[in-house]
This record gives C-alpha cells, sequence and structure tokens, in this order.
C-alpha cells in the first residue's frame, strides 16, 4: 500500500466510526482523537478496524503512535514493510 491508500483507508475508518468528521479538516500532526471526537472506545474500534483491513497487529504499547494521522500511517507503512514508499 502506498503512503496515499494508507491515508484513504484510515480516514474512511475514521469516517465509519464517527460519521460527522469531516476528514480534510485533520492535520498530519494534529491528535486524531481530538479532532475527530473518539472516545476510547471509538480509539479501540479504529484500531481494530486497522488490523482486520491491513492485517498489522498494533500492540497496546503502541497505541501512542497512532495518536496522529501522519504517526498512523507510519506506523502502518513500517509493519507493511514499506516504509519510504511515496503516495
Amino acid at each position: 500500500m502506498t503512503n496515499e491508500e494508507i491515508r484513504s483507508l484510515l480516514l474512511q475508518l475514521i469516517c465509519d466510526i464517527a460519521p460527522e468528521a469531516d476528514p480534510s479538516s485533520v492535520a498530519d500532526d494534529e491528535d486524531i482523537r481530538e479532532a475527530f471526537d473518539l472516545d476510547s472506545m471509538d480509539f479501540s474500534n479504529l484500531v481494530v478496524a486497522i488490523h482486520k483491513r491491513t492485517g498489522v497487529n498494533i500492540p497496546e504499547l503502541d497505541y501512542r503512535k497512532l495518536f496522529t494521522l501522519g504517526g498512523a500511517i507510519a506506523y502502518v507503512e513500517k509493519a507493511l514493510g514499506q516504509s519510504g514508499s511515496g503516495g
């Protein structure tokens, strides 16, 4: 998956969890929990959805790495072994 494919997937998953979310309004370094008003259950659901769609295992200790969109994209890219692929 390219960087843009991962970005698109993550934003789609966020919008599935928070339908009122405006994906165009979030910066890569912004906390997605605050930007999309995700509570802890919503965030857990996002982690599960990422795993189901990508096969990436995300241990609880790594959750903080997913708090920003840029961090989540980088994490999934690295986990898929495609770090550095452009989009």
